[in-house]
């Protein structure tokens, strides 16, 4: 799931710095993911997985880190 994550943030967050150099905790916001970046990656992470992130989940918290990331939509992918 991450490995996954990691590419779409790379591709589609337009993050001022490499993915790559940031830990699954470290903030995707301080590394420069704005608004518009969180909705690419929302559509890209649906797109990616086959899924649907419901209202409820997204959320600034959902798009702090991979880690967030990786904990909030593995229920959505493993219960498909």
């Amino acid at each position: 799931m991450k490995v996954a994550l990691r590419r779409i943030l790379s591709e589609n967050a337009c993050l001022d710095v490499p993915v790559e150099t940031l830990g699954d905790t470290d903030s995707l916001y301080a590394a420069g993911l704005s608004s518009l970046g969180t909705v690419r990656v929302m559509l890209a992470v649906e797109e990616a997985l086959g899924i649907e992130i419901p209202g409820e989940l997204i959320t600034f918290d959902l798009f702090r880190c991979i880690d967030s990331l990786a904990r909030a939509l593995a229920p959505l992918v493993w219960d498909e």
